[in-house]
C-alpha cells in the first residue's frame, strides 16, 4: 500500500485536479446544456427581439415596459412579432419599524408582475405564463420629500429587478418550447 505522501499519489492527485474540470465541461456540453446568456450566433437575441410587449397600465407599467423593451431587444424590435408578452403589475406597501407614536420609520415596497407569453402564427398556438416579485425597503423620514424620493428609488430598483427576471424567464421559455401549453377555448364558444 502506498503512503499518501508518495510521489505517485501526489502525481495522481494533480492529474485528477486537472482532469475533473475538463471532464465536467465535456459532460455539460454533451447533455445539451446551454447558458441563457450565450450568444451562439446571436440566436437568443434575435428570438427575444421577436417579442411584442403589450402596453402595461399606469406610469409604473410604462417604466416596466420600457425596461423590458431595452432588455429584450436592445437593437430594436424585429420586423415581425412571433410572440406577445402581456404583463399585469401590482404594487403594495407595508410599514415596518413603528415608533412609539405609531409612525413608521421603515417600509417595504412590493411589486409583483404576472406575465403571459403567447406564441403567434406561424407557430402553433401556445401560452407560457409566470410571475415575478421584488421587495425593496426604504426609510420613512421626517421630510416628506426625502421619503418620496426614497420610495421612488425603491420602486425603480424593483422595476429593474422585475424586468430582468421576466427577461430571463421569457428567454428560458423561448429556448424550451415544451413550456408552452395549448390554450383552451373559452366556455360557450
Amino acid at each position: 500500500m502506498r503512503s499518501p505522501d508518495s510521489p505517485i499519489m501526489i502525481l495522481s492527485l494533480r492529474r485528477l485536479t486537472v482532469a475533473a474540470p475538463v471532464m465536467a465541461t465535456l459532460l455539460l456540453g454533451a447533455c445539451g446544456f446551454q447558458p441563457v446568456y450565450s450568444v451562439q450566433r446571436n440566436a437568443n437575441a434575435a428570438a427575444l427581439a421577436t417579442i411584442a410587449i403589450a402596453p402595461i397600465e399606469d406610469r409604473r407599467g410604462q417604466q416596466l415596459r420600457t425596461l423590458l423593451r431595452a432588455g429584450l431587444s436592445p437593437k430594436g424590435p424585429a420586423d415581425r412579432a412571433l410572440y406577445r408578452l402581456t404583463v399585469k403589475l401590482t404594487e403594495t406597501k407595508a410599514e415596518l419599524a413603528l415608533r412609539k407614536d405609531e409612525s413608521a420609520t421603515r417600509a417595504n415596497l412590493t411589486l409583483s408582475a404576472a406575465f403571459v407569453l403567447e406564441r403567434l402564427p406561424p407557430y402553433p398556438p401556445g401560452i407560457a405564463n409566470g410571475s415575478a416579485i421584488s421587495i425593496n425597503s426604504y426609510n420613512v423620514l421626517e421630510s416628506d420629500y426625502a421619503t418620496l424620493s426614497a420610495e421612488n428609488d425603491a420602486r425603480d430598483r424593483a422595476l429593474r429587478t422585475l424586468a430582468e427576471e421576466i427577461r430571463l424567464r421569457v428567454a428560458t421559455a423561448i429556448n424550451n418550447p415544451i413550456v408552452f401549453r395549448i390554450p383552451r377555448p373559452a366556455a360557450g364558444r
